[in-house]
């Protein structure tokens, strides 16, 4: 970038985009522009119309009003083919990939169809990729049999995979490690040097002005601001961190609030006051619990541990050391090749998801969308999936709709979802609303331990604020509590102790007292605790 940035043709902009759902302006005549050779950070709450931004200049989308230029020409982006033959290439926060295809053959998708493919050329490129990303994935793995973190990886390669003048990337170093993160900061400079136009949307203020060349804000589907390459080149993290929390809340935005939600952001160590009593009874007995394993994915070998009434068990790790798998296994939803897992006196470790429900059990999964929740289904369905057929919602087989709604209202009042109505399908909530629904299905006075998967991925300063209080809520009412995350800061703030996951093992456990990140690191590496 030069001097003559201003005269510059954009690589691609919106002027005037106006995009409306039943009860909801998502869009409100949003206008932005996105240069070559620049890395363009877009922020906003969940629900301040980024993602319905995305889906339009990804093709997925129509807008109700205002016009798309790509390059000098104005457009219309029909579909995603039409997106993509115009040089833009997505990652979306929820993965687009073909389940039942490998790694490779759905990065090969979309090529030539005059020509054969080329495979020995394809795993040249994919090798090349994932050593730029510091990743390592087998091309010939299932997708579907992939942890989330990995399917996302590998979605960050078919990006690179594709090229273009714009690459959109939202939330892409979510289930990334931090050299991950480094190395994507390294190849997003390079892309941009090239003269790529780079649209990078992320809840991360960190890596908002680390990346970020210039950074945008929404909200409520307005354009709200924007801090400039000059300004951003001339303020400290601080001082962008503070401009950016103004933007993201409104002037009446306290300082006390601005802190607040950076604490949240930045998981900076809070200590429980809450002992836990470990004279009694563990609520949670995991011993030597392995599991039956498909090509291409994690193992679970040997895994023991107790959690205790009260307590927040962290489980760190790399994605893809098994953490997912073990959440599975403790739900029920993976069968159990050997090893033990009782619920206080009771042995759970054949029994189905359902009865291990009844007694107690929950699991909140990082796949929100599809497994967590039926997309097209109202919030008021959602709210109440798992009690279907049983009272006093269902009689005789009669779905007693009123009482389904009456109480829906009631949940979403109580756990602030924002939603326009009970009956509005939840596919069209935010991921941070669909998260609060998710919190208050499955937490309730029956529950007795709660397994959280990644609670946090994806959401918005407000949000992961939110989560972590309920989180801790939980636990201090006695919910035996697990909670699975990529990010240790999250882990350090929660927890009571954190376990780490290294090559589908519980390599070990400390408390989390004051220098833990130091022992945490070396488990994660593979070496023995200090």
């Amino acid at each position: 970038m030069t001097d003559r940035d201003h005269a510059v043709v954009p690589a691609v902009a919106v002027a005037g985009i106006t995009k409306r759902f039943p009860g909801v302006v998502a869009n409100d005549d949003i206008s932005l522009t996105f240069n070559p050779g620049e890395i363009h950070v877009l922020l906003g709450e969940n629900g301040a119309g980024k993602s319905t931004l995305i889906g339009i200049l990804a093709g997925m989308q129509q807008p109700d009003a205002g016009e798309i230029r790509v390059g000098d020409r104005a457009v219309r982006l029909a579909s995603p083919r039409d997106s993509l033959d115009r040089g833009i290439g997505t990652v979306f926060q929820h993965v687009l990939l073909v389940q039942s295809l490998t790694v490779v053959e759905n990065l090969m998708l979309g090529g030539p169809w005059s020509s054969r493919l080329d495979r020995t050329s394809a795993l040249a490129r994919f090798r090349e990729l994932c050593q730029v990303l510091a990743v390592t994935l087998d091309p010939d793995a299932q997708v579907g049999r992939l942890s989330l973190g990995e399917q996302q990886q590998v979605e960050i390669i078919r990006a690179l995979w594709h090229g273009g003048r714009v690459l959109i990337l939202d939330e892409p170093t979510s289930m990334l490690t931090p050299a991950g993160v480094r190395e994507l900061g390294l190849v997003m400079a390079r892309l941009r040097d090239q003269g790529v136009a780079i649209i990078f949307i992320t809840h991360k203020l960190k890596e908002a002005y680390e990346f970020g060349d210039r950074i945008s804000v929404l909200r409520l589907g307005r354009t709200v601001g924007e801090i400039t390459k000059e300004r951003l080149s001339a303020m400290s993290e601080q001082e962008a961190t503070d401009e950016v929390i103004r933007l993201m809340f409104g002037p009446t935005a306290t300082s006390e609030q601005g802190e607040a939600d950076t604490m949240a952001h930045e998981g900076r160590r809070r200590r429980r006051t809450v002992v836990v009593d470990r004279a009694q009874p563990p609520f949670l007995l995991v011993r030597d619990l392995s599991i039956e394993t498909r090509p291409g994915e994690s193992a679970l070998i040997d895994v023991s541990f107790d959690v205790w009434p009260g307590e927040i068990l962290g489980i760190a790790g790399v994605d893809g050391n098994g953490q997912k798998q073990l959440a599975e296994a403790l739900a029920g939803q993976r069968r159990t090749a050997s090893g033990t897992v009782a619920l206080r006196n009771t042995e759970i470790t054949h029994l189905s998801v359902a009865a291990r429900r009844e007694l107690g059990l929950r699991y909140i999964t990082d796949e929100r969308l599809g497994e967590g929740t039926v997309a097209a289904h109202s919030v008021s369905t959602n709210l109440f999936l798992k009690e279907i057929g049983k009272p006093p919602f269902w009689w005789r087989g009669i779905t007693r709709w009123d009482r389904i709604h009456s109480a829906a209202r009631n949940k979403i009042a109580t756990h602030d979802i924002r939603t326009p109505s009970e009956r509005t399908p939840i596919g069209r909530l935010s991921g941070g609303n669909i998260q609060k629904s998710l919190l208050a299905r499955e937490l309730s006075t029956e529950s007795g331990v709660v397994i959280f998967n990644k609670p946090t991925y994806g959401l918005d300063l407000h949000n992961i604020r939110s989560a972590r209080a309920r989180i801790r809520q939980g636990a201090d009412a006695g919910l035996a509590t697990i909670v699975i995350s990529t990010e240790l800061d999250e882990l350090v703030e929660l927890c009571d102790r954190i376990g780490v996951m290294y090559q589908g093992r519980l390599s070990g456990i400390v408390d989390n007292v004051e220098g833990a990140e130091i022992q945490i690191g070396l488990l994660m590496t593979g070496a023995e605790a200090a």
